[in-house]
């Protein structure tokens, strides 16, 4: 097995190296003034097992596009010379998000996305709780594995949860299944007191509307549960909204803290007492170092990649590791 993390990933790829009692490949990567650039492997590569680890949001002066072209080119050169096996380790998958048309004329960025991966001979793709997972499965003809992350925050919900009644929301409505599957979890591995609501949320043209508020929070403390963090806005709508409606407390739960311009906002914002990410992306740890007075806390994935990919080499079942009954 070769694992590499390519630039801007190698805090995350170093964890899990360390986790599986490894450490990372040797790689090179080049930036030529005109923008182009390359990068190969400082090991042999032929006949190898090999895992390139790369989170696909923009960031500190690379754009997701750089990182989505780094990312197939060095699996592509890998393949040129003799790997076996190629697997893209992407906790954070660019182009998630627009899996549909929901206006004339639009693109399925996640299909051509897939079509990228497949066409420099990958062989598996990893990722953690993408924003469609119904999509993302259909879209790759190759092997997908979508790690679920809801174990990660169970400890983080019953250790601020107090003991009290708790309230699992989803801000919108496309976020109901995976808040419901949250809710579940927490009803099997804690004693504590589940309820369960979401908000209607319509975007068009950058306009967010809707009035719908599903769910009696009064009294709880709520968890907000989303995919991602991006400006924060749908989160501090929802927040919001649960204030209003007299709940104890109100955190922010979500797998990928993209902290994108705007979100001074949120961090500045009252409305929540907890914002809880995990390391799927370097943003989060420069959130916490650039607002210190953000309430922000990281929980580290790094254990579940390494347990995933640990599966994958030896063979084991990845069943619970997926969310889905063996």
């Amino acid at each position: 097995m070769r694992l590499f993390a390519l630039n801007g990933s190698e805090h995350l790829g170093g964890a899990v190296a360390k986790t599986l009692g490894a450490t990372l490949d040797p790689h090179e990567e080049r930036d030529f003034e005109d923008g182009e650039h390359k990068a190969r492997p400082l090991v042999c590569v032929r006949g190898e097992d090999v895992y390139v680890l790369h989170s696909l949001a923009g960031g500190d002066g690379a754009s997701a596009n750089d990182r989505l072209m780094k990312l197939l080119f060095f699996l592509a050169t890998c393949r040129e010379h003799g790997a076996e096996r190629v697997t893209a380790v992407a906790p954070y998958l660019a182009y998630s998000r627009k899996d549909r048309q929901t206006k004339a004329r639009d693109p399925v960025t996640t299909r051509y996305v897939a079509q990228l991966f497949e066409a420099v001979g990958t062989d598996r793709i990893i990722t953690l709780d993408v924003h469609n997972i119904s999509a993302f499965q259909n879209a790759f003809r190759c092997e997908t594995i979508h790690v679920d992350t809801r174990r990660l925050f169970v400890p983080v919900v019953e250790r601020l949860a107090e003991g009290q009644p708790v309230t699992i929301l989803s801000p919108d409505g496309g976020g109901v299944k995976r808040a419901q599957l949250l809710k579940e979890h927490l009803e099997t591995d804690t004693d504590l007191k589940m309820g369960f609501g979401f908000l209607e949320k319509r975007r068009s043209r950058g306009v967010v509307s809707g009035d719908l508020f599903a769910g009696e929070v009064d009294g709880t403390v709520v968890f907000v549960v989303d995919d991602m963090i991006s400006t924060g806005g749908t989160m501090l709508r929802a927040a919001t909204a649960c204030r209003e409606r007299g709940a104890k407390a109100v955190h922010a739960i979500a797998t990928h803290g993209l902290f994108s311009e705007g979100v001074e906002a949120l961090f500045d914002s009252d409305a929540f007492d907890n914002i809880v990410v995990t390391d799927s992306l370097p943003a989060a740890a420069q959130a916490k170092t650039g607002h210190p007075s953000a309430r922000l806390e990281i929980v580290s994935a790094a254990g579940l990649i390494a347990d995933a990919l640990k599966r994958l080499r030896d063979g084991g079942s990845i069943c619970d590791l997926l969310g889905v009954e063996s």
